[in-house]
């Protein structure tokens, strides 16, 4: 079963977000909570209410959540609020502040990665004259 929220209009930027998202992806909800807990970055704090909502969410379906695992960790832009700094001789500074959008869903099921795995091991290929002479050796053995 799965569960979802979505917090939306969050005043952090989705890449600070992003940071802090990557780095609690891959385990579970209850032990990202205690990660983020500790993280010191200002984002860890809203990532972890929306997490801690979620868990709520699952929670009142009756899902236990020591076996929740992310299904989905998304942090997408939102909207931009116009702002501007007062420049030398009355100009305007415009800049804009960002603001992100949180999409979490959890599931009880294990989910399974089916693309294949490849290695980046170098392989090398040895010169034709030590190939002949390993085998002549393994030969003579």
């Amino acid at each position: 079963m799965e569960v979802q929220t979505i917090q939306r209009y969050i005043h952090s930027s989705p890449r600070k977000l992003r940071l802090v998202a990557d780095m609690v992806r891959k385990m579970a909800p209850v032990s990202a909570l205690r990660i983020l807990r500790i993280t010191p970055k200002y984002a860890a704090k809203d990532l972890s209410k929306a997490i801690e909502t979620v868990l709520a969410n699952a929670k009142q379906q009756g899902i236990d959540e020591n076996v929740l695992s992310f299904k989905k960790l998304e942090v997408d832009e939102s909207v931009k609020m116009r702002r501007f700094h007062a420049g030398t001789r009355g100009r305007v500074k415009p800049f804009k502040r960002k603001m992100a959008h949180i999409k979490i869903v959890v599931s009880d099921q294990v989910t399974v990665n089916s693309k294949k795995q490849v290695s980046n091991k170098k392989v090398s290929v040895a010169p034709a004259k030590a190939v002949e002479k390993l085998e002549e050796i393994k030969e003579t053995k």
